[in-house]
């Protein structure tokens, strides 16, 4: 797991057990050679690089890092735990860097290897243009910083190659910032030249970067940054420690990393969740904690839960894998999930597996024997050095596990017994290795010994955000909105972002509400946070705690909290206490005769009938029976169905105000939030500021945004580009059981399409039931692809998707509401939090509120005809969003509001045996419609 399960060169793999044991006896002397080293050196140049240029060949870790390294220079105090804990590299946020750091024996170990990481990273944008790509290289491979000509040089040769390589680069040669460059003005009468002192408190009053800093000290003072200068030994000291009367500001995060710290609350052990919590809060992990982690928890079967959440942030799962010139039989594999499907993962199974041809697979807490790997089983063996770098994961369990039985068969045939540990056999090994065999659970390397059977067809699915264009503090998401024309166009957009932490990879979009623990990190402790302008999270509140440690009691029997289980047909879940289900209508086969013949499947088992009302929370329910059922009182709902209504007629705006319909379904308390329907906004002169948001009149006319479109005096007939098959009105049944006026109109409210014309009927909510109403329903028909569709809850009609049923905590909702921006949270707005989580272009999420009060999350294949591997695509979308609900991952638990999602179930469009199985089908269907019709008719005569 994590990438830490052999040895690698400069691969994910780690030898870290291995170089802490070598590294021991040796640490105080290479500690005192590199001291002795920059105090002799003569070069300007390699002291100016040593010194001050150094943090940028691990250009986005924070400063904390080489707070850390650098207390081997001369003037800092000395760490008692050696030159370089493991802390200090964990603070380290490029994944590479961070690596190299703890297998590293030197600090030289470290800048050579990161700031090589970092010449692939930004060199490789260069693609073939060779120029480019040389003056690329000639930016890293200096002891110095690059000077302006050479920036220059690099700028007119590639600019129109790359704009993302210049904007790599220029992250590489700006320095980063001092915590604050006037709390070191006390350190410039340390100068004894007095032109230097005026010239040192002038250049810190006006300067920002260490970079003018430091060329501006140079320049003025006429010396070079060496350690024993007074004035620079202040300026090292400065940055870690506080000077009498001066006070240096606090870091803007007090905790390292609040994604991986939430992670620690899904500890099974004390041990655990402790020493988790110390090592990504501020008190900084030292080098026994990491010893304690990799000892008591890495590889403890009990702790697969805490440590499945830590690999979802570092490297979540994500669908596709290609261009492998080493691992090549995992390439082709557009629908399978992986978390590290790229060169770096591909170069450490090969520097894998040359440590293993070596004889022996050192792992931190046992070294296995093996025998020659060249000769016994070398494609297995590489199918493993593989599978553990680029880190298949499924859906479910989200490991990076190899199966038990394929890792006893491999150490049988070629593990040296004679060699082997006292007291373990290949099944031993194996056992504390890989102790599942469930193929859910588990890798199983039969999969990878061969090519992928897909060729050309793997381009009917794409994957714009693996691997990551964006620079380091921007978040790919895929773009869905298409392009202007003469607009420069791109599959994705790379949004600004804010870390959630100093030492984080895990990055969240500008201007989103963020949940994260509280700086306290007392487990179930949360505040709620915005990602700022600055990439800062701030105006922070604090949000009651929640008691992980209160159960539910069901049926005589104790469930934790975060448990999901059903209670006869019904999905429950026990948070905080409190027992939290849907509320399916169930039938069993103990039910009697009677019972199945009165059985309607719908809410309170009401009847069958389709006379729509109109609930306060903006929900269309089927009938008043079934509104009330969920709890709504007769005064809180109205005959019709709710987009029917027109929510201005009473004008309820004030007169310099135009009221403009705005419906919604919401999940929060109506009774405290309310739930309009319309919105008042300016009545505008001019639309001339505001952002481009098209919408589309009722003549099938676009306009920027809706305050042109109203300026107009026209009606908007739906949100999004005009597009030509909406032009005429051509009614529509969306899956929520509103008549829209057209197809465009349903999908801008994220509503799929169930079938034409009018709503007329309660669809199919229970295999038990017969919903006959959907009888004289025509459903389009589906192409043949091999795959049997699926029935959404309450819908008619079959279509191919994956179908998530959702159950939600309305009171964590009611929290966010009422401690944020008073406004209802809506089902609109998960929706398109949940569709910034799909991948793949070729897959769109839709949803509704069902009358069994579960949130449906739908995700659909975005062609009419959708090809086999786009449908598997969205399968394995909607499988990777259960499970992510499931575990309470911080990839959704984080974003406001998707943290109140608390337990999911998936159906997906399966494969069928035979490509004549579709057809098959719905001939059968077609039939039994016809005897249930004759049915009917003959029951009535």
């Amino acid at each position: 797991r994590e990438g830490r399960r052999g040895e690698g060169e400069g691969g994910k793999e780690g030898g870290r057990e291995e170089g802490r044991k070598e590294g021991d006896e040796n640490e105080k002397k290479e500690e005192d050679g590199n001291e002795k080293e920059i105090l002799a050196s003569k070069s300007d140049s390699h002291l100016k690089h040593l010194l001050q240029r150094a943090p940028e060949y691990c250009p986005e870790s924070m400063r904390e890092v080489w707070g850390c390294i650098n207390s081997s220079l001369p003037g800092v105090l000395k760490k008692s735990d050696g030159w370089v804990g493991l802390g200090c590299c964990e603070l380290a946020i490029a994944i590479e860097c961070r690596q190299a750091c703890k297998q590293a024996s030197s600090k030289n170990d470290i800048l050579k290897i990161c700031r090589k990481e970092y010449e692939v990273i930004c060199c490789n944008y260069a693609g073939h243009q060779t120029n480019c790509w040389e003056y690329c290289q000639a930016i890293f491979r200096t002891d110095t910083s690059p000077g302006p000509s050479q920036i220059k040089t690099l700028e007119n040769y590639c600019v129109s190659v790359s704009p993302m390589l210049l904007n790599c680069v220029n992250n590489y040669t700006q320095s980063y910032p001092m915590r604050n460059s006037t709390d070191s003005l006390y350190c410039c009468d340390r100068a004894e030249d007095h032109v230097c002192q005026t010239a040192c408190k002038r250049i810190l009053m006006s300067m920002k970067t260490e970079h003018e800093i430091v060329d501006g000290l140079i320049e003025s003072c006429k010396t070079m940054p060496l350690p024993q200068d007074p004035l620079w030994q202040c300026f090292l000291e400065s940055s870690r420690s506080v000077h009498p009367g001066v006070t240096l500001h606090p870091p803007p995060s007090t905790v390292l990393d609040s994604a991986k710290l939430h992670c620690c609350s899904k500890a099974n052990t004390s041990l655990c969740r402790d020493v988790c919590t110390k090592l990504y809060t501020s008190s900084r992990g030292n080098t026994q904690s990491w010893q304690e982690f990799d000892r008591f928890c890495e590889y403890n079967p009990v702790e697969v839960s805490m440590l499945t959440c830590l690999a979802d942030v570092r490297e979540p799962c994500q669908l596709g894998c290609r261009n492998l010139t080493f691992c090549t039989n995992f390439n082709n594999r557009p629908t399978e999930l992986f978390r590290s499907c790229n060169a770096q993962s591909d170069q450490g199974a090969m520097n894998d597996m040359r440590l293993w041809e070596k004889g022996s697979i050192k792992m931190p807490f046992i070294n296995i024997p093996v025998l020659d790997i060249k000769k016994c089983q070398p494609e297995m063996w590489k199918a493993v050095a593989c599978s553990l770098q680029i880190k298949p994961c499924h859906s479910k369990s989200r490991g990076s596990i190899i199966c038990k039985s394929d890792c006893v068969e491999i150490l049988k045939k070629c593990g040296d017994l004679s060699k082997f540990p006292e007291g373990h056999m290949a099944e031993s090994i194996c056992e504390l290795l890989s102790p599942a065999d469930d193929l859910e659970t588990c890798i199983p390397l039969d999969t990878y010994l061969r090519p992928s059977t897909l060729d050309n067809i793997v381009e009917d699915v794409t994957h714009p955000c693996n691997p990551n264009p964006c620079a380091a503090n921007q978040l790919c998401e895929v773009n869905r909105k298409g392009c202007q024309p003469l607009e420069p166009c791109l599959p994705y957009f790379c949004i600004q972002g804010c870390k959630l932490g100093e030492a984080s990879d895990f990055i969240v979009r500008q201007g989103t509400l963020i949940q994260v623990p509280s700086s306290v990190g007392d487990v179930g402790c949360y505040k709620i946070c915005t990602c700022g302008q600055n990439g800062l999270l701030e105006n922070c509140m604090e949000m009651h705690c929640i008691d992980l440690q209160k159960s539910c009691i069901v049926g005589g029997q104790r469930k934790s909290h975060g448990t999901s289980f059903n209670i006869d047909c019904n999905v429950c879940s026990c948070f905080s206490g409190n027992l939290i289900c849907s509320t399916r209508q169930c039938l069993n086969e103990l039910s009697s005769d009677d019972e199945r013949h009165l059985f309607t499947g719908l809410p309170c088992n009401c009847a069958d009938q389709f006379v729509p009302v109109c609930g306060q929370n903006g929900r269309t329910y089927p009938s008043a029976c079934i509104a009330r059922c969920v709890g709504l009182h007769d005064n809180q709902f109205e005959f019709g169905s709710c987009i029917s209504k027109d929510p201005c007629n009473s004008n309820p705006c004030p007169k310099n105000q135009r009221c403009l319909p705005k419906p919604q379904v919401c999940l929060t308390s109506f009774e405290n939030f309310g739930c309009n329907q319309y919105e008042c906004v300016p009545r505008q002169f001019s639309c001339g500021d505001q952002l481009r948001d098209p919408v589309c009149d009722t003549d099938n006319i676009e306009y920027n945004n809706l305050c042109a479109l109203h300026q107009k005096g026209k009606i908007i007939s739906y949100k999004g580009p005009c597009q030509s098959f909406c032009k005429s009105v051509d009614l529509v049944c969306g899956h929520n059981g509103e008549t829209y006026s057209n197809i465009c109109a349903a999908f801008s409210d994220r509503v799929a399409v169930d079938y034409n014309g009018l709503c007329q009927a309660v669809g199919v909510l229970s295999d038990y039931s017969y919903q006959g109403e959907c009888v004289s329903v025509t459903c389009s028909r589906l192409s043949a692809t091999g795959y049997k569709p699926v029935i959404p809850p309450g819908a008619c009609c079959p279509l191919y998707a994956g179908i998530l049923r959702v159950l939600y905590d309305k009171e964590k909702l009611d929290t966010f509401a009422r401690i944020t921006n008073q406004k209802p949270i809506t089902v609109l707005e998960i929706l398109q939090k949940i569709r910034l989580h799909v991948s793949v272009p070729q897959c769109d999420v839709f949803g509704y509120f069902s009358i069994e009060s579960e949130l449906i999350i739908l995700i659909i294949p975005v062609d009419q005809n959708p090809k086999p591997l786009q449908i598997e695509a969205c399968n394995k979308e909607a499988e990777k969003i259960e499970s992510l609900i499931n575990s309470d991952s911080p990839a959704l638990a984080s974003h406001v509001p998707l943290s109140a999602l608390i337990a999911a179930q998936v159906e997906v469009s399966f494969k069928m045996s035979s490509s004549h199985s579709q057809t098959i089908l719905a001939d059968y269907l077609v039939f039994w419609n016809l005897v249930l019709i004759f049915l009917a008719i003959k029951c009535n005569t």
